[in-house]
């Protein structure tokens, strides 16, 4: 038996204190491994940094000695023991989509981050007893027998976040039989009959999209914020989303939020759930698990995401158009896509793929994965006369790799879309998902294939247009947030991070703009705060008619163009 208690003794201390019970034990040296990463974020998270106090004891309440190996590891002396007590406490302030919390109102907990295990007993049965006030109610997808927790693998365990609170709001819908259950804590008065009618419509259509279901429940657990945010991570029986704020829940940008980030994660269930390259098959949570394949588990999983949504009928035409806008911006005001492929980007995603990093220096396997799938998608469509789509390919990858658990190669990814295209399809993978070939011509090739009209339209915003910078707000002034290489921004010494106090002399009361569209036909002097020395930095427009960060939109030419209709239905 492997079982753990958890409980808090001080919840404003935000530390969650876990006793941890293994029996059947016979060998000299007991290890205990606690992961270094999490499913769903492929970078270190060095959870062992978080972990306060480590006690060993015998059956008899007798100390044992300890040491550890790694940062993550620690060797337990068993001095013949037949079952070992190990207590720590792990320290928690941050809720977001993957983390653990706690304090006076909830218990979440994501048990990759806590859970110590046997690494040569991970297929053994674990158990979770919940020591929690009588009031709380539980939401998990593991079977749960009062307040115990049962797992069937550490794999299982890990993959299977936990959330209590006398406050949880619970409510579940149906789809081919199966239960999906709606978990709400935080702020909010979800509406919920509402949210069932929409996620119905796109889990039916997923489930369609793959002609069935891996599991036999799915829980939807939410972390509602009264700020805004926006966070998810998927699981093999659940995802937990993160977003905010709380009374905005039911309308506008946070309830498309909520759409999006649900009907991606959903999504995942089957891909990188069961569908996973063959270098995360099993998981290894003692260090990265590189691979190359990011576009495919993250890119494609984005572009589906949003996609299903149209063709489930939850989002209409203008609204996909709409995020689909917001990729693109992100793509093409992203210099860094010149710098380092898709693929590579994948790879560095253990190095620092959730921070922006150093500027201009990677893409982004959501982003620019998700356009590297529409390609493709319409790819095959040219050269199968509308017959065969990406979702066909998605199909045959949880037909011969999720359901063998069966991990797939890269080639795999090529060999597959191949097939379904009949055609080679090299010279796409070498410029588009291995080189850095600009995306401009082939996007622009595959919207005028589905007849949607793509247009760069110059940002109205002056700074943006015409000197090649972009600016957030901080005080009364603004910060530069990113600039374009070799635009007049760049040539005359801006850096990302200074503070902008005055524009020709004129310090800033939160009109920056105003003040640059004053002066549009004069020469243009900054005064800027960089490191905390103040600078003066002339501005001297291009000598050619360049724009920067261009506004892009989309729009339909046709409603009944052919094309378009025939890769909705592919994609149904």
């Amino acid at each position: 038996m492997i079982h753990y208690k958890l409980y808090l003794k001080n919840p404003q201390s935000h530390y969650i204190y876990v006793d941890l019970t293994i029996d059947n034990i016979n060998t000299s040296t007991l290890e205990l491994q606690l992961p270094a990463w999490r499913p769903g974020r492929y970078e270190l998270g060095n959870f062992a940094k978080n972990v306060k106090r480590v006690d060993a004891f015998d059956e008899n309440e007798k100390p044992l000695s300890y040491l550890k190996s790694t940062k993550d590891l620690w060797v337990v002396e068993t001095n013949g023991a037949k079952k070992v007590k190990v207590t720590y406490s792990y320290h928690t302030t941050e809720i977001n989509a993957g983390n653990c919390y706690a304090d006076d109102t909830q218990l979440y907990v994501n048990p990759v981050h806590l859970c110590m295990h046997v690494p040569n007993r991970i297929n053994e049965e674990h158990t979770v007893e919940l020591d929690i006030p009588d009031t709380y109610k539980i939401a998990t997808s593991l079977k749960t027998t009062g307040k115990v927790l049962i797992a069937l693998s550490f794999d299982e365990l890990a993959d299977s976040p936990i959330m209590a609170s006398a406050n949880l709001q619970s409510d579940f819908y149906t789809v081919n039989g199966i239960k999906f259950w709606l978990h709400f804590v935080g702020e909010c008065k979800p509406d919920f009959e509402k949210i069932k009618t929409d996620f119905t419509k796109f889990t039916q259509t997923s489930l369609n999209f793959w002609g069935g279901f891996p599991v036999s429940e799915y829980h939807f657990l939410f972390q509602i914020l009264p700020f805004k945010f926006y966070h998810g991570v998927e699981h093999q029986k659940s995802t937990v989303i993160a977003i905010g704020p709380g009374y905005n829940v039911n309308k506008g940008k946070t309830y498309e939020d909520i759409l999006g980030v649900s009907c991606h994660e959903l999504f995942h269930t089957w891909n990188i759930k069961y569908i996973r390259p063959v270098e995360m098959l099993p998981y290894d949570f003692t260090k990265e698990n590189y691979a190359r394949t990011g576009y495919v588990y993250e890119g494609f999983t984005t572009y589906y995401g949003d996609l299903l949504l149209l063709t489930s009928g939850v989002f209409n035409t203008q609204e996909y158009f709409e995020t689909l806008e917001e990729r693109l911006t992100k793509h093409f005001h992203n210099y860094g896509r010149f710098n380092l492929s898709v693929a590579h980007s994948s790879w560095d995603t253990w190095l620092d793929g959730y921070v922006p990093g150093a500027p201009y220096r990677k893409t982004s396997i959501y982003d620019e994965g998700n356009l590297i799938a529409l390609m493709l998608d319409v790819q095959i469509m040219k050269h199968t006369n509308h017959q065969k789509g990406l979702s066909d390919v998605c199909r045959v990858l949880y037909n011969e790799f999720g359901k063998k658990n069966k991990g797939y190669s890269e080639q795999d990814i090529i060999a597959t879309c191949e097939k379904m295209a009949g055609a080679s399809l090299k010279d796409f993978f070498d410029k588009y998902v291995y080189g850095t070939e600009d995306f401009d011509l082939p996007l622009t090739e595959c919207f005028n294939y589905l007849e949607i009209d793509f247009t760069k339209t110059p940002s109205s915003v002056l700074s943006e247009s015409v000197y090649g910078f972009k600016t957030i707000d901080f005080g009364n002034n603004r910060k530069i947030s990113l600039i374009a290489p070799y635009s007049p921004s760049w040539k005359a010494g801006l850096s990302i991070g200074d503070e902008i106090i005055a524009v020709n002399g004129y310090t800033l009361k939160n009109d920056f703009n105003d003040w640059m569209n004053y002066f549009k036909d004069s020469d243009i002097e900054l005064t800027v705060s960089s490191n905390q020395q103040l600078k003066a930095i002339k501005l001297v427009k291009s000598s050619k008619p360049i724009t920067y960060f261009d506004i892009l939109k989309l729009k339909q030419q046709d409603k009944s163009s052919e094309n378009f209709t025939k890769w909705l239905k592919l994609n149904s």
